[in-house]
């Protein structure tokens, strides 16, 4: 795999991930346009690629991920505070998606829904409530307001995003922004989701590598990976500036445009 290619892979993984356009959706359209699915969907770089992204919110929100460390342990030890309570609500919010992902991988549905068709149509569809919720929303509620309800709520709809164009991180945000939540809120909450998810594909990416003996080009998914962490890193703090001055309208107008292009082209 040349440079440009790894490149490419690694800045729509690192840039996407994070903002409301879908990274996975971003991806398939990669793998139909270049005609390389199999390269770019190698076990060994994709693994790598998504944990240069968790390292990245990891060091971003580093105090965020210290409090949930302990928050975990307090909840081992049966000790009350709010370390507990964010760790508990942050694993409310997790279950749903893990669920429905393990569902629709026992099923073999997953493949299914990786066509650029469901980019496109998902990556429309979603783009309207999202627009809607950010639009209407009260914006009132900080992170402070986040308890078992709301968390429960927001992981539910996290769910959506097990299909490809409609945005992990735009159904959680449309989700927490329909709930009152300020938008630099909603974004910060849905960065901090995405740890616990992120991490739980990558070490189920991981077993696969290991049970199919993948091994091969481990310097280039290094490689990949370190690109992709500095893509992410960049766009995590870009976007939490931006949704302290912007709404969401401009990634309404991309998923649109984007979604109608894809139909017209296929």
């Amino acid at each position: 795999m040349g440079f440009d290619h790894l490149l490419l892979l690694a800045a729509i993984q690192g840039i996407t991930e994070f903002i409301p356009v879908s990274s996975s959706g971003h991806l398939v359209l990669a793998h139909e346009l270049t005609g390389t699915s199999n390269a770019l969907a190698q076990p060994t770089l994709d693994v790598a690629l998504h944990g240069g992204t968790l390292l990245a919110v990891m060091v971003y929100f580093r105090r965020d991920v210290a409090l949930l460390a302990q928050g975990g342990v307090d909840v081992l030890r049966h000790k009350k505070g709010p370390p507990r309570d964010a760790a508990l609500t942050m694993s409310l919010a997790t279950l749903p998606v893990l669920l429905a992902a393990a569902l629709l991988l026992g099923l073999g549905l997953m493949d299914a829904l990786r066509s650029a068709e469901t980019v496109a149509w998902a990556s429309i569809i979603f783009a309207v409530p999202l627009y809607l919720a950010d639009k209407y929303a009260a914006s009132t509620k900080t992170l402070t307001h986040i308890s078992a309800r709301p968390a429960l709520i927001i992981g539910l709809a996290q769910m959506l995003a097990l299909i490809p164009g409609a945005s992990r991180a735009g159904v959680t945000l449309m989700a927490a922004r329909g709930l009152g939540f300020s938008r630099e809120a909603a974004a910060r909450y849905s960065m901090l989701m995405a740890m616990p998810v992120i991490l739980a594909f990558a070490l189920f990416g991981l077993m696969e590598l290991v049970a199919a003996g993948h091994y091969e080009a481990l310097g280039t998914a290094l490689i990949g990976a370190l690109m992709a962490a500095i893509f992410a890193f960049a766009t995590i703090d870009l976007f939490l500036r931006m949704t302290r001055h912007l709404s969401l309208l401009p990634f309404v107008i991309y998923r649109i445009g984007l979604g109608v292009a894809i139909l017209a082209f296929i």
